[in-house]
C-alpha cells in the first residue's frame, strides 16, 4: 500500500492533485484544507497517503499531516461514512473542530456536515469519542480545559439525547426510556456515550 508520496506538484484542484514521482503521475484526492496548504504547480510536495482499494479501482487520498490521515482513517471506520464523506468533513471542518465536536457530543455540529445524519453522528460519538484524545493538540486541550458553554449538558439534556439515540438505533421508546433511567441511576460521571453504553448493555440483556 502507498502510505507516502514525495515529488513534484504537477497540477492542483480544490479536491485533487497530481504528483509526479520519478516520472509517474499519481492522482490524489485531497480535502480543501490540504489544497490551501499546497504550493504552486512545479514545486515540491509531500503528502501522507491513505490507499483505498475497491474491486474496480484503487484510489489515493492525501493529507498534509499524519494527524489528518489518522483522523480520516478513524472516520471511515464508522459504518455509514465512506472516504468521500470523510474528505467532505475534513474540507468543511478543521481536525480540531471535528475532534471537539465528537468529544463534546455536539450532534448539531456533526450533522451540519453534508451527508451526515443524526444516526451517523451518534455512531461517530459512540465509536470514536474515546479515541479522540490521542488526536488532540496542546492548544485544543487548553481550550477544553477552560470549558465552553456547549461542553456541559444538564441531566435532562443528557437523558433526551441518549433516549433519542436509542430510538434512532431501533429500540422501542418505552424500553429505551427504562434503559436510560436505569443507566442514570448507576451514577458516576454522566455523558451521552456513557448512558448509551449502559443502556445498550441493559437492552441487550432483554
Amino acid at each position: 500500500m502507498i502510505a507516502h508520496l514525495s515529488g513534484t506538484l504537477l497540477a492542483k484542484h480544490a479536491t485533487s492533485v497530481i504528483v509526479d514521482v520519478g516520472g509517474v503521475g499519481y492522482e490524489v484526492t485531497i480535502p480543501v484544507t490540504t489544497f490551501y496548504d499546497l504550493g504552486e504547480p512545479n514545486t515540491p510536495v509531500r503528502l501522507r497517503i491513505y490507499t483505498h482499494v475497491r474491486e474496480e479501482a484503487l484510489q489515493l487520498f492525501g493529507f498534509r499531516t499524519e494527524r489528518e490521515r489518522e483522523l480520516f482513517t478513524l472516520l471511515i471506520s464508522v459504518s455509514g461514512i465512506g472516504p468521500k464523506s470523510a474528505v467532505a468533513m475534513l474540507s468543511g471542518m478543521s481536525a480540531d473542530e471535528i475532534v471537539t465536536a465528537i468529544r463534546q457530543n455536539n450532534y448539531a455540529r456533526l450533522t451540519s456536515i453534508p451527508g451526515v445524519g443524526r444516526k451517523t453522528a451518534e455512531r461517530m460519538v459512540i465509536e470514536l469519542r474515546d479515541k479522540m484524545a490521542a488526536l488532540s493538540s496542546p492548544a485544543l486541550e487548553q481550550e477544553l480545559a477552560a470549558g465552553s458553554p456547549t461542553a456541559a449538558q444538564s441531566e435532562d439534556e443528557l437523558r433526551e439525547d441518549a433516549l433519542a439515540a436509542l430510538v434512532q438505533l431501533g429500540f422501542p421508546k418505552p424500553a429505551a426510556e427504562k434503559a436510560v433511567t436505569n443507566a442514570m441511576q448507576e451514577g458516576g460521571e454522566l455523558s451521552v456515550e456513557t448512558l448509551l453504553r449502559r443502556g445498550l448493555r441493559q437492552l441487550s440483556k432483554g
